[in-house]
């Protein structure tokens, strides 16, 4: 029998008392050898809501980022043999596989209202990755294929009166039969991709402008603040309504979405510029910062070189909790008609079916889009409360 190598003796400081190593501590490293980056990064990985908030918003980007193979359907496509096809149930069977059943339209003779039922003799089997219509992968790369899609064939009614096309709506369709499941996933580009671009614009306006009121002060660090106090004072939901009322009617669909994403950027950078200005006028007198002036160094140099990384993670931190008024603030002004205008699929455009409360109470299934704005939102927010949580050196870890 092989003998274990006999495990070295604890170091004892001049008490007795057995000192604890480092490695021992924290398992790989001493606090003392690891970056801010690092540090925050392990205070991150114990926040659980946080990580389970990143991955969920991993899977929203990815679906957006793959939206044309994810989507069963084009978000244009309509099935006028479908409209407001309620939600299908998907299911498994030895003989027949994954598979959903065929409908048919149904009206009230009394009510006139229309309704669907499920032909049990008409089973349609679900394809993984089964060739269809060619699309073009972010309108660059033509593909065949999609992840999941129904055989295509003709259904006849048991009396064999109709007949109509297989369809798939795993959420259902709308008045003009586009599938609600398809249009959500290719809204999510638009929508995440709004709040994503808007933050980028923010970032710059708020670091430039808060940096600039707090490093220079004195009349430039006066007319920022009142300015800022000013864009303040108005609400937010009419201002945006009044600026994007005054975008020209015959612009493009492009040009109408880099506008409202400029539009909303540019009464979301206050907070950023205030959070900024604050830490620059407690590091701007710090002896780094006046013996790199000292040294010769431009102010510009000083401001970003040596001031802004100082606090870096805070402006994490509040670039993270803006997204979601980003996507809130799209999503308004899409709802009222105007923001982002169809052909663009968004999910504000999506809730615009939804203005008539009787379509809302016979087809609830058109609220889809609000499930995704909720849960991003939220996502977004414990995001950016785990990272707060890590990137504050006085606060104690989240298990």
């Amino acid at each position: 029998m092989a003998s274990s190598m006999p495990r070295e003796a604890p170091a004892v400081d001049e008490a007795g008392v057995p000192s604890i190593l480092p490695e021992e501590e924290h398992g790989s490293a001493a606090p003392g050898t690891l970056s801010q980056w690092q540090l925050i990064n392990l205070r991150f990985s114990k926040h659980r809501l946080a990580v389970g908030s990143l991955f969920v918003l991993l899977v929203l980007y990815a679906l957006a980022l793959f939206s044309e193979p994810l989507a069963p359907y084009d978000p244009h496509a309509r099935h006028l043999d479908y409209p407001y096809a309620p939600p299908q149930s998907v299911r498994f069977s030895m003989e027949q596989g994954l598979h959903t059943y065929a409908l048919q339209l149904y009206v009230d003779p009394i009510t006139f209202r229309k309704q669907y039922v499920e032909l049990p003799g008409e089973p349609l089997k679900l394809r993984w990755f089964a060739r269809g219509e060619t699309y073009q992968l972010w309108g660059l790369i033509p593909l065949e294929r999609r992840v999941l899609s129904v055989e295509p064939r003709e259904i006849r009614s048991p009396d064999g009166s109709t007949v109509a096309p297989s369809s798939f709506f795993l959420l259902g369709a709308d008045r003009y039969g586009r599938d609600i499941l398809s249009r959500t996933i290719h809204g999510a580009r638009i929508s995440l991709s709004v709040g994503m671009i808007g933050v980028f614009f923010t970032f710059v306006l708020g670091l430039c402008l808060g940096g600039l009121s707090g490093y220079v002060g004195g009349r430039t660090d006066n007319f920022i603040q009142r300015t800022i106090e000013v864009v303040n004072a108005f609400p937010q939901l009419p201002l945006w309504i009044a600026l994007s009322a005054l975008l020209p009617g015959d612009w493009s669909a492009l040009a109408i979405y880099f506008a409202i994403t400029l539009l909303l950027s540019l009464l979301n950078w206050t907070g950023l510029a205030r959070v900024v200005r604050g830490k620059i006028l407690a590091l701007r007198e710090e002896e780094y910062a006046v013996a790199a002036r000292l040294m010769g160094a431009s102010h510009t140099r000083v401001l970003f070189r040596h001031l802004l990384p100082g606090f870096t993670s805070h402006i994490v931190v509040a670039l993270t909790l803006s997204v979601p008024g980003v996507i809130l603030g799209e999503t308004a002004l899409s709802f009222l008609g105007l923001g982002l205008r169809p052909p663009i699929v968004s999910w504000g455009v999506m809730l615009q079916d939804c203005l008539d409360v009787k379509a809302v109470r016979y087809y609830p299934w058109l609220l889809t889009p609000v499930l995704f704005i909720v849960l991003t939102v939220l996502s977004f927010n414990f995001l950016g409360d785990g990272v707060r949580d890590a990137a504050d050196p006085y606060g104690s870890s989240s298990s």
